[in-house]
């Protein structure tokens, strides 16, 4: 047999692999390279996602579709005030009773005051989790306000399962 002991009780010893550190270094054109178990920083980032202050703002102004503002807004981070009771705080002094809900701490800091208690979810648990016949502001006091009755929450549904489900 090649390569191996014929003894029986005998067994193959190996080296030890060496020890050593690779660093990066310059290539030709003075640019740096990634040594073994190093990784090469991209050199064109990836594009970080709008946050959905800045998505508010697009979708209002009419620079961001539905679709995508739907897909922000089901990943990002959803601030609602809360009482005592668990569940969403709901507006009952408008047209539809609707649940405010804000874009950042700051935002719902400038509606509820400092010392507000809140929870946050996602915006797809938002979907999730309101009651029928509920719609919701965003960012109330904000420059950029939206408010989505009932039927457009229940538009915000149907695309929610369409794009889950086919």
């Amino acid at each position: 047999m090649y390569g191996y002991e014929q003894n029986p009780g005998a067994q193959q010893q190996y080296p030890p692999p060496p020890q050593q550190q690779y660093a990066p270094q310059a290539d030709m054109q003075g640019g740096m390279q990634a040594g073994y178990g190093q990784q090469q920083a991209p050199l064109y980032p990836e594009p970080s996602p709008p946050s959905l202050a800045d998505a508010v703002r697009a979708f209002t102004t009419g620079t961001l579709a539905p679709e995508d503002f739907q897909q922000i807004f089901a990943t990002s981070k959803v601030y609602c005030p809360r009482g005592d009771n668990p569940g969403f705080l709901a507006l009952h002094n408008t047209q539809q009773p609707v649940i405010p809900m804000f874009t950042s701490l700051k935002e719902l800091r400038r509606y509820a005051g400092k010392e507000s208690k809140y929870f946050v979810i996602t915006g797809a648990e938002v979907i999730d989790l309101l009651p029928t016949g509920y719609g919701f502001v965003l960012d109330m006091e904000g420059d950029h306000r939206m408010v989505f009755d009932a039927k457009a929450v229940e538009q915000m549904v149907d695309f929610a399962m369409r794009r889950m489900y086919g």
